[in-house]
């Protein structure tokens, strides 16, 4: 679980070992917010050059084996392509897009050994949508649904899913700046929801618990959208 020490990360890690998984919780941060028997923490750079090599060897370490991977480590920023940073748009390329491939790629070995193998990306309504000053993040998201794709269908004799969700607007460490900021965005989102409320980490926690469940061992290169509705209002 990447981006587990915060916001959908988190919430997902919790309702994981509230199940009784044994969750690899991967972060930036230095000390995990939580402690379990069945968690382990691992402070590093999902970006960073060996990265997935390392969180996939230190699961194995751990438990002997990897059933599934949820890539939920992510950035936004950028501004408009016009103003944009080569350097900005490196990075949230990097985080949100290579690291999942990397990531993915590092585990596919060890998912083929497991009876129930499952991989989870986080993509967004963005995956779908586009927003005026979101180039970099929207390009990584669209690119996420392509990669998950992919994955379902040369994953799929090994009895691998692989699927992405799609977020709305979420309360967490991303949106906190637009929620200060003033009303508005919340104000805005909410409105265009057919159920009239930002959404929390663990709507998402949820929809993530069920997809790596047996439950949904029929559902595979599926993109589920998960945003009370934002995207039926026009």
């Amino acid at each position: 679980m990447t981006g587990g020490n915060s916001g959908i990360g988190l919430a997902t890690a919790n309702r994981l070992l509230e199940g009784g998984a044994s969750v690899l919780v991967v972060d930036l941060a230095t000390e995990p917010v939580i402690e379990h028997s069945n968690l382990r923490f691992l402070s590093i750079d999902v970006a960073a050059e060996g990265a997935a090599t390392r969180i996939a060897e230190t699961a194995i370490a751990h438990w002997g084996r990897i059933d599934f991977l949820v890539n939920n480590a992510g950035m936004v920023g950028g501004g408009s392509v016009e103003s944009m940073q080569v350097g900005d748009w490196d990075r949230i390329l990097s985080v949100n897009v290579s690291a999942v491939f990397r990531l993915c790629q590092a585990c596919i070995p060890h998912l083929k050994q497991s009876p129930r193998g499952r991989i989870v990306n986080i993509g967004s309504i963005m995956t779908t949508l586009a927003g005026e000053g979101m180039g970099a993040y929207t390009t990584s998201k669209h690119a996420v649904a392509g990669l998950t794709k992919t994955l379902a269908l040369e994953l799929g004799e090994f009895g691998i899913t692989a699927n992405y969700i799609q977020p709305g607007a979420i309360v967490t460490g991303i949106t906190r700046a637009s929620l200060d900021a003033g009303p508005e965005f919340e104000a805005f989102w909410s409105e265009k929801s057919a159920l009239g409320r930002l959404g929390q980490p663990a709507d998402i926690a949820g929809a993530i618990n069920f997809l790596v469940s047996s439950d949904a061992s029929f559902i595979t290169g599926h993109g589920l959208v998960v945003d009370g509705g934002v995207m039926r209002k026009a």
